[in-house]
């Protein structure tokens, strides 16, 4: 990659014509190589991580403390680059502590990179992520993996623990599926337990079913009649959550509240599961007297448990403007809907907040954009949404400005984020966002800037509001 460095520099510097179109030819010969490219890409010898200097100048922002950088895969890594180039390291002088959790080279790691880098952000308190593959059995036989590894954003939040959370990103001339939804929902999803670690079991014929608890200091075995099946056989269900883990995810949906500067809502049946959604209300109340009531009063925002049909109903006819705290499915269902709603799904940000209020991991909510990837691999331009992607960033950023006390590099944040908005408000976007406008039949080419152009348009934007 020096070697295709320097072979940039002297096509810009020569201005020559046959120098240029080399340059194509060789760039297209990186795309066509594929995935094996795309993983090797700044590989390390050992786990370590990297540290990455792009020198443009003494008026960059000085950061004082590292973020710590974990790229991706595909179509959004290829891109990933781009936004550093383009948009970050002509500004900013940070220190990266960067981790390749691209596919292959988790491969080559044993998965201990991801596992690395989690540990980083723990130390240094800022992740800002890159979209990655999370393996099926096809991606085992098109990778040659050793084994199908766990998806990565699970290892990290198991590592870390913490609540992520998902925010839209709101532009005027993108459509709503809900017109009314003027400010952002943020949906926190505690991902955790509940249906997506139960135990299920198909029931073959009459018989008793029961829920067994047996303490690990001795004592007598709780029993308690689940359902007696006469007439045939059914399915049964028993699943679980942990005091622990509820009390993190209240922690870390209060700290989000305070950052964000918005009511808090979380939702549960509890008049149904009276004990189960009762325990979660029990110890969300509990944690916001004790320990937030204050701090909630100060900001003029407040904390308030609803039913779960009672909030779908309420946020339909809201303007927005509230963290939303779901259990586990109804965070997985209501975060698309939510998405959705808002016009893109390319438009949405995703931040992991641990209980301390104090380490987070940033990055789109979307995942590696791989059918572009193949038109990339074919030396073919894309019309691929960077914005999620670039909000990872600023997000990050924003996040580091603030534990460092370093207002210009929040401000930085802030005005590229109003960058990318007004890019989209002034009819420049990609395509994916022209088809929200118009109707992916009707996109004409007119309509969209293909990637590169549509962050140099981001770039200047910037630029234009110094």
């Amino acid at each position: 990659f020096k070697f295709v460095l320097f072979y940039a520099r002297r096509a810009f510097l020569t201005k020559g014509k046959k120098m240029a179109k080399s340059l194509h030819s060789f760039s297209k010969f990186l795309a066509k190589a594929g995935s094996n490219v795309q993983g090797k890409t700044f590989v390390a010898a050992a786990c370590v991580p990297q540290t990455r200097n792009y020198s443009r100048g003494s008026k960059r922002i000085k950061v004082a403390n590292p973020v710590v950088e974990l790229d991706g895969d595909e179509m959004t890594r290829i891109i990933w680059e781009k936004i550093k180039e383009r948009l970050i390291f002509p500004y900013v002088d940070v220190d990266c502590k960067y981790y390749d959790l691209g596919l292959p080279y988790r491969d080559q790691t044993n998965d201990q990179v991801t596992i690395d880098s989690a540990e980083a952000i723990k130390k240094y308190n800022v992740g800002i992520k890159c979209a990655t593959i999370t393996p099926d059995e096809q991606r085992v036989e098109e990778f040659k993996l050793k084994k199908m590894w766990l998806s990565p954003n699970g290892t990290i939040r198991n590592i870390l623990g913490g609540t992520v959370f998902r925010e839209p990103i709101i532009c005027k001339t993108i459509p709503r599926l809900v017109p009314g939804w003027t400010r952002p929902i943020v949906i926190g999803r505690h991902a955790h337990g509940d249906q997506y670690k139960a135990t299920d079991y198909v029931i073959q014929g009459e018989g008793t079913l029961d829920l067994v608890f047996t303490p690990a200091k001795g004592g007598q075995p709780v029993k308690l009649p689940v359902f007696n099946f006469k007439k045939g056989g059914g399915v049964g269900l028993a699943m679980y959550n942990t005091d622990e883990s509820i009390t993190g995810f209240a922690h870390a949906c209060f700290q989000y509240a305070l950052m964000k500067g918005w009511p808090l809502y979380m939702s549960t049946k509890n008049t149904i599961l009276k004990k189960y959604d009762g325990r979660f209300k029990d110890i969300f109340q509990e944690i916001y007297e004790k320990e937030y009531t204050g701090e909630f009063e100060k900001k003029g925002i407040w904390y308030e448990h609803r039913l779960i049909d009672d909030m779908v109903a309420q946020c339909l006819k809201s303007s927005g403007g509230f963290v939303w705290a779901c259990k586990n499915y109804d965070g997985d269902v209501q975060s698309d809907i939510v998405a959705q709603g808002y016009g893109s799904l390319g438009l949405m940000t995703s931040v992991l907040v641990c209980p301390d209020g104090k380490t987070i991991e940033a990055e789109a909510a979307h995942g590696t954009v791989t059918r572009h990837y193949r038109e990339h691999q074919k030396g073919n331009p894309t019309s691929t949404n960077p914005i999620a992607s670039i909000y990872a960033w600023t997000r990050g950023l924003d996040h580091r400005g603030k534990l460092d006390g370093n207002s210009e590099l929040q401000q930085f944040a802030t005005k590229l984020e109003k960058a990318c908005v007004d890019c989209v408000d002034k009819g420049k976007m990609t395509k994916d966002l022209a088809g929200c406008i118009y109707g992916l039949k009707n996109v004409k080419t007119e309509h969209y800037l293909y990637t590169m152009d549509f962050l140099d348009a981001i770039a200047e934007e910037y630029d234009s509001q110094q």
